[in-house]
Parts: structure tokens; sequence; C-alpha cells
């Protein structure tokens, strides 16, 4: 029986032309031994399993070659080359610095430097994870990193670029390798494929490039495996089956329940998915790749950010044209919040459920109304409000306005005239409003059924007839709540230092705030056209002022013990001293 060598192993390139994904950076080293132009060392860093060791390998390999081909590429026929192909090549050395990083192992490579070359003409130091390095070792290796015999060459290998001091980064020439991409991952394993005789479906290899997530040896082993288990019939459902991989599909299917508004079919969907064991965590978080895969689709531009095979990108088309725009962007919208909120959440089933119905919903409609918060159809004004007229100081009862047939005058009952200065009493009492951190700046619900007037025309409206209510306890609260309400989204520590705040009334036009220490009212200062511009609008009443007034520290009376109080009652009287000597008095 032939005996096994995985696949990494045995395709590991043995020439530059057959490294895969590091086209500039090999054409680089070959043009360098081409010119002669060699340094004394290099530094090749990058993620794992992307060609590091392999390239400082055939690096080593065509420097020390006896007959050189034009493109910088080693024959493979001649001693030098045979001896490093069969592993007994002692011009090339290789050191594990994970395992031998002490300041004792250094030393010794340093010694080893002072050896020549028996044959070729360079002597090649390959150090492995050169990161693992203590502070020491590094130390007692500079200076014959810095001044190397000519015959000496240093190549540097590691996955942590930050943890090497500055000091070796200055001596080296840095060469950053880079991650793998799914296509090249995909090309070489159907290459492998082809020479072992398997066959492979191009979707099952995409899977694995993906699962690699950009190293092709971490790629070349999960094909083993897949090998393995499938008995060299690679397809997508038994990559996805012994991955543990949940299938595409079950998003296709998902993303077509939304756009359909079939709540219970995605909770059902939701269902099936966690009775095959997988994470509701996992599944919101391939949710939203799902939909940004479909985001990226929409456009012919952001199409190569798609990292999979030519079928499954021509699906993600065909889905992303069906999809609104909106409903993309509110749909990633709720998968990210429950992606943050899942860690944190009791009921985690129920943070997924949220978000499947949030997102059906989504694709109801446009606007608010479908935001996923409430159904799509809302309540809405059945006529809007004319132009406001100014506000009289005694009108009569509105004539009542008969819905079947048309008014014989144009008078505009949309919305009623409210006298300048009601009664006290007959003011509705309005509840302390609840204010949300979580919606700052969304400004204020309307009240009034039947809608309000702009802004603009607000304002005119009062400069023309000032509002002089007078203002009182509870309607000096929800206007407090209310300018609260107002502020921004980020200032949530602000907005809960003004909430332990309580406004009191002092007349029927001022108020006055009680503050403990200088910092908190120098920000309420800050903040006053804005505290007087809601406050007023809330009050009706454009005369209001707010006072800011510095609570004053109390002294606290200090307890003295028995000795204490006699020591102070005898410097305050000498007479004291001689009744307590007298009377053999004694205080403990």
């Amino acid at each position: 029986m032939e005996e096994y060598v995985v696949s990494a192993l045995k395709y590991r390139p043995l020439n530059f032309d057959s490294v895969v994904g590091q086209r500039s950076l090999t054409t680089t080293l070959k043009n360098a031994i081409s010119s002669g132009k060699l340094a004394h060392a290099y530094l090749f860093c990058g993620p794992r399993g992307v060609g590091k060791t392999t390239c400082a390998r055939i690096f080593a390999k065509a420097i020390n070659c006896f007959n050189p081909q034009d493109g910088g590429e080693p024959c493979g026929q001649c001693e030098s080359c045979q001896a490093f192909d069969q592993q007994r090549s002692m011009n090339i050395h290789e050191l594990d610095a994970a395992s031998n990083n002490s300041v004792e192992d250094i030393r010794e490579l340093c010694k080893q430097v002072l050896i020549p070359p028996q044959t070729g003409r360079y002597k090649v130091f390959i150090i492995d994870e050169v990161h693992m390095l203590s502070s020491s070792a590094f130390n007692a290796f500079l200076k014959t990193l810095e001044e190397p015999p000519s015959y000496v060459i240093f190549i540097l290998a590691t996955t942590e670029k930050h943890k090497i001091l500055p000091t070796i980064l200055s001596r080296c020439q840095v060469y950053d390798f880079q991650r793998m991409t799914t296509q090249n991952t995909i090309e070489h394993l159907m290459y492998v494929a082809k020479k072992e005789g398997y066959t492979a479906e191009p979707e099952a290899l995409a899977l694995i490039a993906e699962k690699a997530d950009g190293g092709m040896r971490d790629a070349l082993s999960i094909f083993d495996q897949m090998v393995s288990f499938s008995g060299g019939n690679l397809t997508y459902e038994n990559v996805c089956q012994n991955l543990n991989v949940l299938s595409q599909e079950y998003y296709f299917q998902l993303v077509d329940h939304f756009l359909a508004s079939r709540v219970p079919d995605c909770l059902l969907l939701l269902n099936e998915v966690l009775q095959k064991g997988f994470d509701g965590g996992n599944f919101v978080a391939g949710l939203a790749t799902h939909l940004r895969n479909l985001l990226v689709s929409r456009d012919a531009v952001t199409l190569p950010l798609l990292e999979m095979s030519d079928k499954m990108r021509a699906r993600y088309q065909e889905q992303a044209q069906r999809c609104p725009i909106s409903f993309i962007y509110k749909a990633l919208k709720f998968a990210n919040d429950c992606d943050q909120a899942y860690r944190t959440s009791r009921n985690k089933r129920l943070q997924v459920e949220i978000c499947l119905i949030q997102c059906a919903q989504a694709s109801e409609g446009d606007g608010a109304e479908a935001s996923g918060h409430s159904p799509s159809e809302a309540l809405k004004p059945i006529a809007k409000p004319e132009a406001p007229r100014p506000v009289a100081t005694a009108a009569p009862a509105p004539q009542p306005v008969v819905a079947a047939a048309p008014a014989p005058q144009p008078a505009p009952t949309a919305q009623p005239v409210q006298p300048v200065s009601p009664q006290p009493e007959a003011e509705p009492v309005k509840k302390l409003p609840k204010v949300s951190f979580k919606h700052f700046g969304a400004g204020k619900k309307d009240e009034d059924a039947s809608g309000e007037a702009s802004s603009a025309q607000d304002n005119s409206q009062e400069t023309e007839t000032p509002l002089l209510e007078p203002i009182n306890g509870e309607k000096l609260t929800a206007a407090w709540y209310a300018f609260i309400g107002t502020l921004p989204h980020d200032s949530v520590a602000l907005a809960q230092r003004f909430k332990g705040l309580q406004p009191s009334v002092k007349d029927d036009d001022t108020a006055i705030l009680v503050v403990s220490n200088p910092q908190v009212q120098q920000t309420i200062e800050s903040q006053m056209p804005q505290i007087l511009a809601t406050m007023r609008r809330e009050l009706r009443n454009s005369q209001f002022r707010l006072e800011t007034k510095l609570e004053e520290l109390q002294e606290v009376a200090k307890s003295y013990s028995a000795p204490e109080m006699l020591k102070m009652m005898q410097e305050q009287n000498a007479n004291v001293g001689e009744l307590v000597g007298s009377l053999q008095l004694a205080f403990n």
C-alpha cells in the first residue's frame, strides 16, 4: 500500500510559478535573484497558510542553484537542488523560534554563521515564527543580523509582525503576503481534485474556501477531510453536513418569506434551524452576511466583492433584484441590532424571533410605518389642518360642521380655537411623559389627533399673539421632561443628569432649578436657549424664565467625645479644670 501524504505537503510548490496568490511578491524575488541584488536579511509576514515558509525555501533553493533559469527559477536537476529536495542540504538551515527562543539558542545559531558553506554560494538560515523569540534573544541577534558574513542570508517568517522589535524590522527587507482570495483557493482545489481523480462541485469548493478564511493550507486540510467523508465525491450538501455549516438555501427561503410578509413561515424555518443544533447567534450572523451579499449584488460595481462561485453569484443577483433597497437597509439594521443584543439577552430565541418579525414587516411598505416596530397600517388624520389663524382674545363657539353636506361658508374647523387665558382648573391634567434614551432627538409626538401646523407657522403665530398661560407644578414637570426628550441620542449621560433635577414654580412666569455644583449650573446655562424654547412652547407661555440656583451646603455638626468636650470647656473656663480636680472626676 502506497504511503499516504496529505495534500498540503504533496502539492507544496517547488518553484515560484506554482505559488498561488502571491504573484507580485514572487516576481520581485525572481528579479532580485536574476539581477544578483540580494539583501542579507528578509522578513516574510502575513496570515497563516499563505506560503511564507514555502517561498523562503524556494528562494534559498534558487540562490544556491548551479544552473538557474532565466526567470530566476531553480533548475531542480543540479546537485544543490537535489540535495534540497531530499532534505540533506548543508547550506539551508531551518530554526523553529517557537521552541528555540532562548538566548542560548541564538548564540548557537551565531556560531553556525561563522562556518562558510561547503558547496554553493550562500548559507541560508530560515527562522520560522520569529516573533516568539524573547527580548533577550532579539538583542543577542541584532549584531549578527545587521552585519552577517557575505555568504549568509537570513529569512525570517512570522504571522504577527507587530510583535517584532523595530530594531529588527529596520534591518530587514519586509515582504507582506496577502490572504488567499476565494477564487484562487477554488481554482487550486479544483486542480488538486482533478489530479487525484475526485469530483467536486464548485459550490462545495467555494464553501471550503470560505471556511478556510484565506489560508491555503487550511483549505487543503479541509479538502482532505471532505474527501474522506464523501469518498471522493464532494457535493454542497455533503460539505455542509460535515462542516456543520448552515446551507445558504435557508437564507434564500427566509428572504422570500420576508418579501411575502409571511411571519409564521419565518418562525417555522427558525425552529427547523434550531432543532438541527445550530446556534441562534450564528444564524443571525449568517442572515446579516446574506443581506450584505444581496446589497452588493444590486450594483455591477460592487459585484466583485462577492467571493463565491459564478452560480451562487447569479442566484444572489436574481434575489437582489426582487428586494427593494429600503428593505435591505432596514433588515440589515434589524439583524445587526439583534446580533449585538443576543449575547446579553435572557431569552435568546425570542430575540431572534423579534428580528425576523421586524424584517418581515419591513417589506410591507416604506417609511416609518414599515419600520418593523408596528404594523404597516397606521391611523392617519382624516383631514389636514388648514393654515393657522391668529388666536383671538375672545371667540364664539365654533359652528358644527355636517360631514354629509358642505358648509355654506368655508370656515376652517380642523383646529379648534383655544382661548388665550383659560382657567387653570379647566386645563386637562397631563401625564408625565416617558423618556426613552434610545430615541433622543426624535421629537415630541403629536398630541392632537387632527395634527398640528408646521413649526414655522407656530413661531409666527406666537410672535403675533404672545401666550401668557400661568404655570403650575404638573405642567412644569411635563415641559421639563419634554426638553429632555429633545436631547440628541449621544447625550445619554447628560439626559440622565437632567432627569435627576426637578424645577419648582416661583411665580406665574418663572421657575427655579436648584443644582448641586457649579459644573451642573454651567451645563444648564449652556443649554438655556434650547430649554427655554422647548418649555415655552410646552407651557404656552412666551415670558417663561428659568433661574438656576446653587444649593447651599449645610455644615454638618460634629459629635464630640466626653474627653474632647471636657477639654473644650476647660479652654473656655479655667474654673472647670479646678472643679474636676477637686471632685476627682474621670472621663473615659
